[in-house]
């Protein structure tokens, strides 16, 4: 039945999951789900040592794990409900560049530290690998921001353009600002 399928496919644009995949143009929305995912499993393999001699690197994988989880899943959440529709001011393609970009960058470091000074464990072998995995969903998803941000700048561009170009019209309209200038 259409009516049935037609309001089936209503239901899922209305849910959070359907409203993230309309916002975000559903391959990214998954793919910051991935990527949300492949955090909480490095942080959580990270969490599961026990013991370690230098600790340095296995902090520093900790902190970028749970920070790009955090960030990612407050991101998602807010486009999720449509919530960053409310705050028009800032520049959600760009903040995204921004959040994949540095988070592509400080796990593949993160990842890179932590394999090279890795004790052979199970669970940092893990974090590697799901760290190395978080890595590539994160630059996918960069690569895809580069492409969006790079349209929202020419749309932008065009907008100014044809808005001055609407503002002269305008003026030589208006007979009293043609009297001023004589």
């Amino acid at each position: 039945d259409c009516s049935s399928s037609g309001q089936a496919a209503e239901a899922f644009r209305s849910s959070p999951v359907g409203s993230c995949a309309a916002t975000l143009k559903g391959q990214s929305c998954h793919l910051s789900f991935l990527e949300g995912i492949l955090a909480l499993i490095a942080f959580i393999c990270i969490e599961t040592i026990m013991e370690c001699s230098p600790c340095e690197g296995l902090y520093f994988f900790e902190f970028v794990s749970c920070s790009a989880f955090v960030v990612t899943g407050v991101l998602l959440i807010l486009f999720s409900l449509n919530l960053h529709m409310r705050i028009p001011q800032i520049n959600w393609n760009l903040t995204d560049l921004v959040n994949t970009g540095l988070s592509t960058f400080f796990f593949f470091i993160a990842s890179v530290v932590l394999a090279a000074l890795n004790h052979k464990t199970g669970a940092e072998i893990a974090a590697v690998i799901f760290g190395f995995l978080a890595t590539a969903a994160y630059a996918v998803s960069t690569f895809l921001a580069v492409q969006k941000w790079r349209v929202s700048l020419r749309q932008q561009s065009t907008n100014d353009y044809i808005r001055a170009r609407t503002e002269s019209r305008d003026v030589d309209s208006r007979p009293e600002i043609q009297r001023l200038d004589t």
